[in-house]
């Protein structure tokens, strides 16, 4: 059972485009919702998302580049950030998280067939349309010739994909893992969220007593994995450790979760049962948090029940919900959180549901001694996830 060190971590965001900036804009607490310019928002109830700045995807223009999709260009740009905190890094394996892929490449291509400009673009948006697509672009720019494993488990994808990679290096199957997930903003994506009244035209307040509904965002974050051996040998700086994962499925609704808590309970239970502790011992949760009334209220619910009086906050109220990038992208968060000892800023939020016994820490970050972090996310489906991530020692 070897341990799990991360010595590296990549992320693009709503928030910024690299570590530095997504770090600035957390401890700001930072609105980064606004307008939709990606596609006609004119019939939608929600016309806000979280939307990673083109200009933070700039490649040198080459003639492979221009081919290049934005998941991608996010994806390029969170390894990039990886590689460059964790050193001569070189890993055996990717395990990549996303819930659409490029779903906006597939739009593209049906809507070709039928429109008379015919099907000028077609096969370039098939080929980015593959979920695999970003993940092969990476290794091709970083000539990388290594396994790849795609996880797609609806908005715990992140989660599921960092676990996965966790538990490959503490079983002794590989050394050195890159993990994460990606997703993009995607106009099919974007109206079947406000058609099921799940999205917003208000702000989104996550575990606000008014909360209304989530908004959606995109991105990218990837973690560089090592086990204890391998960091040890090149003398790697240890950035923290992943110590639990646990899941749970519970089967309710296609889209709505136990109201009873038992998902998200499960998973949080069983990954501390997976780090060998005690709920006690967690100082943050980074919580899944969508907003939606369902969500926070079966989230809220288990949380209650298992770590009452625990900090928590909900980095979405930030950058809004990437589905399958968010889990990845939440870890990085919390990675941060310890890092750099603060709680990040739940905001738009103004009070609690009553029965509550958790603390949100709204609007602005607290100074806080963290050693653990919990960081959640609850899928479609009834798929819950949580890892454990714990201080370097």
């Amino acid at each position: 059972m070897q341990r799990v060190f991360i010595t590296g971590y990549g992320i693009v965001s709503p928030l910024g485009g690299d570590n530095a900036e997504n770090l600035k804009s957390l401890r700001n607490g930072t609105d980064c919702v606004s307008p939709v310019t990606a596609f006609d928002v004119s019939k939608t109830r929600c016309r806000t998302a979280g939307q990673v700045t083109d200009e933070w995807l700039k490649e040198p223009m080459t003639r492979k580049n221009r081919r290049l999709d934005r998941s991608s260009l996010m994806m390029l740009q969170a390894t990039r950030e990886a590689i460059r905190t964790s050193g001569q890094f070189s890993p055996e394996i990717m395990v990549i998280a996303t819930s659409s892929g490029g779903m906006s490449n597939g739009e593209r291509f049906y809507r070709s067939l039928i429109e008379p400009t015919g099907r000028v673009g077609a096969a370039q948006a098939v080929a980015n349309y593959m979920a695999q697509k970003p993940v092969l672009d990476v290794q091709e720019k970083f000539g990388w010739r290594i396994p790849a494993q795609i996880v797609s488990n609806a908005c715990a994808s992140g989660t599921n994909a960092i676990g996965h990679a966790f538990q490959l290096v503490r079983a002794g199957l590989y050394d050195s893992v890159i993990c994460g997930g990606y997703d993009p903003l995607s106009e099919l994506v974007f109206t079947g969220f406000d058609s099921l009244q799940a999205a917003t035209p208000d702000k989104i307040r996550p575990f606000d007593r008014d909360r209304n509904g989530l908004v959606l965002g995109e991105g990218a974050a990837v973690l560089a994995l090592e086990s204890e051996k391998a960091a040890a040998a090149r003398r790697a700086t240890v950035l923290g450790e992943i110590v639990g994962y646990g899941v749970s499925t519970d089967n309710y609704h296609l889209t709505q979760p136990d109201p009873s808590g038992i998902g998200p309970k499960l998973a949080m239970k069983r990954a501390l049962a997976d780090a060998q502790l005690d709920p006690a011992s967690v100082e943050y949760v980074n919580a899944h948090g969508t907003a939606t009334v369902f969500n926070d209220a079966t989230e809220g619910k288990a949380i209650s029940e298992l770590m009452p009086g625990v900090a928590i906050s909900s980095t979405k109220s930030m950058m809004g919900h990437a589905l399958g990038g968010a889990g990845a992208i939440e870890a990085v968060f919390s990675l941060l959180a310890i890092l750099h000892q603060f709680i990040p800023p739940n905001i738009n939020f103004r009070q609690p549901e009553p029965d509550w016994r958790f603390r949100v820490v709204g609007n602005e970050e607290e100074p806080a001694k963290i050693k653990r972090v919990l960081s959640n996310s609850f899928g479609f489906g009834g798929a819950n996830a949580t890892l454990v991530l714990q201080a370097a020692h």
